[in-house]
């Protein structure tokens, strides 16, 4: 019953079959009732259904042990009867016969094996083949000869299997096709090329070897099937003399596909691995949950087709890095658009160094106001922001819902009306922000003031605000003293190293910080000219019991 049930799962294997019908069984000669009894005896292996229009159907209860059975099957039909069950479609007797005495080694029953599996577009024999090919070891044979009696032996030289599954790696150019390869050398015992590729990295110099396809292909297999998790994977190990980013993204696509996190800082990617990337964002299932392309060259081109794979709704990326890639209004105009896709997963989106203009942020913002739109955090640093984009931006915050929490626009120069724009937007009670960043944007008293009023807004969602490079002045830090002292401030992290603090500012601050209740817990002012008066204002604020300070540098 066995052998009959491996002939039932060999031949619908090969025709990609998983449900088969009375019909089928007979043609392996298995009887309805046989089938019937067998299926409430092992029901571990086989299963009878009933499908509406259809009558009975039955399959195997998984895919596993169909392709189990099916190499069973390969491999007792030519241990015990010599015959090659590969040149039995569609074949006269005659020939059949021809082919029978053909074949005289199990080795070249294996490497047309490997032929048909190679052959699958969607790898459907893979896992049988790797079956098969286990069958042969010795271990094996013993468990075999003790199941079913052999007519005979059998030459088998396994090198001849190894040798010549290892020049199909080296002729398949494709890593992912290779990959079962690797594990059928694996089923025979052979890890040579696996070892030259480990000496390789152990020498910390793959970068700067030229790798043929073979030992690309060996790379994948070793990096997936290494017992560490794929959870940050960083590339530029690989990037060199003799490997450039982009290659290496084509080659080693299996193993992004699998990793969480992918780091490509400065490597050198061009909008021909931002495709590569593109296709990895649209894996099923997609694992790729952080991108870091951060320095990298992308152009519009580049950044439109990282942004087509944003869309894909398999596409699961959280946090996406693109500082200084070169992104333009266009490049904007693409992510925005990636931003509105549903579901848009992505939280974190880093465009520092790039210069968007006035239209890139608009139209980012208009992405932004999208309710699809989920995105939390977004770093704008040294972007040429104006208070045009500050427009569009605090448009944004009042969207409902909004969902940003920080925003980063530090070295922006924003200017007054910017700032005063910002903070409008700040007011908005739809508007959720928690962290702003504005180091070295120009803010002035006046913005302080603006700052000062959001503070005050009811409810304040801001807890950290960095001023970092501001010449606020004593006027300027006093308004925005004024702001903390209100008990609707719920302002915990505060910045003004460098920002021109003396001791009347310090004077304003320690009266801010003894109001009650006060939230703040973290405060910067070094780079500031205090002086000792300043100081002692602030050593004495510390020991003040309605003080929740406990941060101070």
């Amino acid at each position: 019953m066995i052998v009959k049930l491996g002939k039932l799962a060999f031949e619908q294997l090969v025709k990609g079959n998983l449900i088969f019908y009375e019909e089928d069984l007979r043609e392996c000669g298995i009887d309805e009732t046989e089938a019937a009894v067998y299926s409430g005896l092992c029901t571990q292996i086989f299963r009878e259904e009933f499908v509406l229009f259809q009558g009975k159907v039955f399959c195997f209860v998984h895919l596993s042990i169909q392709e189990h059975l099916a190499a069973l099957y390969v491999h007792l039909s030519f241990t015990k009867n010599y015959i090659n069950v590969f040149n039995q479609t569609k074949q006269s007797v005659f020939s059949k016969i021809l082919n029978q005495k053909k074949y005289v080694s199990l080795s070249e029953l294996h490497k047309r094996a490997v032929d048909e599996s190679l052959r699958s577009k969607n790898g459907h024999l893979d896992l049988f083949l790797r079956f098969l090919l286990g069958l042969s070891l010795e271990s094996n044979q013993t468990l075999l000869r003790e199941l079913v009696t052999q007519t005979g032996s059998c030459s088998y030289n396994k090198e001849e299997t190894v040798e010549f599954i290892k020049q199909k790696i080296r002729e398949n150019h494709s890593s992912e096709r290779s990959i079962n390869l690797f594990h059928c050398l694996n089923e025979l015992g052979d890890d040579s090329l696996m070892q030259e590729i480990q000496d390789y990295l152990r020498s910390g110099q793959i970068g700067e070897t030229k790798l043929s396809s073979s030992q690309w292909s060996a790379l994948v297999y070793v990096l997936l099937t290494s017992e560490q998790e794929m959870v940050e994977f960083n590339l530029k190990q690989f990037v060199g003399a003799q490997n450039t980013a982009d290659e290496v993204l084509q080659k080693l696509l299996p193993v992004i596909k699998e990793s969480r996190s992918v780091q490509l800082r400065d490597c050198g990617v061009t909008d021909e691995g931002c495709a590569a990337l593109a296709s990895a964002l649209r894996s099923n299932p997609s694992h790729l949950r952080e991108l870091d392309l951060t320095d990298n060259k992308l152009g519009a081109s580049g950044v439109k087709l990282l942004s087509d794979g944003l869309k894909d709704p398999r596409c699961k990326l959280e946090k996406l890095g693109l500082r200084d890639c070169g992104v333009t209004d266009e490049g904007c105009a693409a992510l925005a658009s990636a931003l509105r896709s549903n579901p848009s997963h992505l939280r974190e989106l880093d465009l520092s160094g790039n210069k968007l203009g006035a239209s890139g942020v608009k139209l980012l913002s208009d992405g932004l106001k999208d309710p699809r739109c989920k995105l939390e955090k977004l770093g704008l640093r040294d972007c040429g922001v104006t208070d045009e984009g500050c427009a569009a931006l605090a448009s944004a915050l009042r969207s409902n819902p909004s969902h940003l929490r920080e925003l980063d626009l530090s070295g922006n120069k924003l200017g007054a009306s910017g700032v005063k724009l910002l903070s409008d937007g700040l007011k908005d009670p739809r508007c959720k922000l928690e962290k702003l960043g504005l180091r070295d944007c120009g803010v002035t008293d006046e913005g302080c003031a603006a700052l000062a009023s959001a503070l005050r807004s009811n409810p304040s969602h801001l807890r950290e605000l960095d001023l970092t490079g501001n010449k606020l002045g004593a006027s300027g830090v006093k308004r925005l003293s004024d702001g903390l002292k209100d008990p609707r401030c719920k302002l915990e992290k505060l910045w003004l190293r460098d920002c021109g603090v003396t001791d009347e500012g310090c004077a304003a601050l320690a009266s801010a910080l003894r109001s009650n209740p006060s939230h703040l817990r973290d405060l910067s002012l070094s780079g500031n000219k205090l002086g000792a008066s300043g100081v002692k204002r602030l050593s004495d604020l510390l020991k003040d019991p309605r003080c929740k300070l406990k941060k101070l540098w």
